[in-house]
């Protein structure tokens, strides 16, 4: 270690919290120190030994050798190149990296900039153990092909792997080239909302060209599911009616239309015979809709947050704006009932993933709609917190396995974005992105001591059982002993290839299904 510790760099940089005026996150110089590694471990790899490793689909004593960025080996009582740096995990579960589909760094929105960028965003998931994201780009203009060039440039100052999903704000035959292309270039997922209209918002007509453009390229479209239409109407009548406050943002945008507009979504992508996953399901009323779906043999994915699932709309009630404001999020964290029903579904397979959704907006641009909730900048945090939270909730409650755990924070995304067995494995030959987690260890999340610029927490004060040890991604220790230790510029591009074996084989049997069906009625 001694070797180690001397090719460490300390940097006194900490992130604190703030906005300038142009509604932009900014940070100041403060005490406290973060270790950045200036280069590649030179040591013989890393042995993780004794612990409980767990995969999606088994729990066994074993040992992961590491060396070189990828897991060499996974097994009882393995024997190791001399050199080796040795983790003692006895008692301890040692599981793949999480992987977080739905995050939103350095995110213009509502004439703000989410205060997290490519380094505090990053550097806040690897000390929840989170070792991948997928980061939604959204193009100014729509324009698709400047927008990917936009966060190639955010994500210079990465720290971790991650890849982008795409949104679809309008249709034209630019818009159809540009997918073409951004495909080859390792985007193999497109997001269209049926909310925010005026801003990002798609008509079915444009809605339904994307859906027929992703499946003639492999892709996987995604939808925000809330009837845009309605919620504009709402708002503004809730406003006239005298609501002002982060309440009238639950009040505007009823569970019924989430359920409505997913619906309307599934059945769109039922037509044209295209996988569909709805991002960040949040009622009943949504998930009724996946459900049915599933249960139709449709392929149709479901995705929980963590903040639907343990998280309830009675904050938004708090008399103090700067309470309610931070719990704002669309479509709006619901009542408990709702939150179980997420539960029982992500317990029950009817929900496939859990992320976060994260878009963090600090006090001070929050307050821009301190007399208008229609001006409060959506978004919470949840990319460090993810993974603790939903152990906590699932776990520690009997509802999950670790091993469903795995699955939900990590195996399922690599699956349904073509990135497994290279990602949400531990096995030979994976990337070697792993985590230790104690099941025993306790700790407190507070904004005091996360690792986003974000000023406040929405989990603030919850007591936690079990915690991320060590997060180790490509192959080096990044966090243990409650300390980063990150180089900026070392994070990577992943590339997603389409057609994901995993949703696009069953289109296909489908495709001929119908076609067989269509000409036995010809007469």
């Amino acid at each position: 270690m001694a070797v180690l510790l001397a090719s460490l760099l300390l940097s006194a940089t900490v992130l604190t919290n703030g906005a300038d005026e142009d509604g932009h996150c900014t940070f100041t110089e403060g005490q406290g120190k973060e270790l950045h590694l200036s280069s590649e471990p030179k040591y013989g790899g890393i042995l993780i030994q004794g612990g409980i490793v767990v995969n999606a689909d088994m729990q066994r004593q074993a040992d992961v050798y590491i060396n070189g960025g990828l897991i060499q080996a996974v097994g009882p009582d393995l024997k190791v190149p001399e050199g080796a740096r040795v983790i003692d995990a006895s008692g301890n579960f040692v599981m793949p990296g999480g992987i977080d589909p739905h995050t939103h760094l350095e995110m213009p929105f509502m004439g703000q900039e989410a205060c997290d960028d490519f380094y505090s965003g990053q550097a806040a998931a690897l000390a929840g153990g989170t070792t991948m994201h997928i980061d939604f780009a959204l193009p100014s203009n729509g324009d698709l092909a400047q927008g990917f060039l936009d966060y190639e440039k955010k994500a210079a100052k990465s720290v971790m792997d991650y890849g982008f999903h795409m949104a679809v704000t309008t249709w034209n035959d630019k818009v159809a080239q540009d997918m073409e292309d951004l495909v080859k270039k390792g985007i193999n997922s497109f997001k269209f909302f049926l909310a925010y209209k005026g801003a990002l918002m798609v008509t079915d007509e444009q809605l339904l060209q994307g859906f027929l453009r992703c499946k003639q390229l492999g892709a996987l479209p995604q939808i925000h599911g809330e009837n845009g239409d309605a919620v504009a109407l709402w708002q503004q009548k809730i406003f006239d009616d005298g609501i002002t406050g982060p309440e009238g943002h639950a009040l505007s945008r009823p569970s019924f239309l989430e359920g409505e507009a997913t619906g309307r979504a599934i059945r769109l992508a039922h037509l044209v015979n295209v996988p569909l996953y709805v991002v960040h399901v949040m009622s009943k009323d949504a998930l009724d809709e996946v459900a049915r779906a599933r249960q139709a043999g449709q392929h149709v994915i479901g995705e929980a947050v963590a903040s639907g699932l343990a998280l309830d709309e009675s904050r938004m009630w708090d008399p103090v704006f700067d309470v309610a404001a931070k719990y704002v999020m669309s479509p709006p964290i619901r009542s408990k009932d709702h939150g179980d029903a997420l539960q029982a579904a992500l317990a029950g397979g009817v929900l496939q993933i859990v992320a976060t959704d994260h878009a963090v907006f600090n006090s001070t641009q929050k307050a821009a709609g301190r007399n208008d909730f229609r001006v409060i900048p959506n978004g919470v945090n949840g990319i460090e917190e993810r993974l603790h939270v939903v152990w906590h909730t699932m776990v520690n409650t009997g509802k999950m396995s670790p091993s469903e755990f795995v699955r939900a924070t990590s195996t399922a995304s690599a699956h349904a974005f073509n990135l497994y067995p290279r990602k949400g494995v531990l096995a030979p030959g994976s990337d070697a992105d792993v985590i230790v987690l104690d099941p025993r260890a306790e700790h407190v999340i507070s904004a005091r001591t996360h690792h986003s610029r974000m000023d406040t927490n929405v989990y603030e004060g919850w007591k936690i059982q079990g915690k991320v040890e060590v997060t180790i991604s490509q192959g080096r220790v990044v966090w243990e002993n409650d300390t980063l230790h990150i180089q900026r510029g070392s994070g990577r591009f992943v590339r997603m290839e389409p057609f994901s074996p995993s949703l696009y084989e069953g289109i296909h049997k489908r495709d001929l299904l119908r076609q067989a069906e269509a000409k036995a009625h010809v007469v």
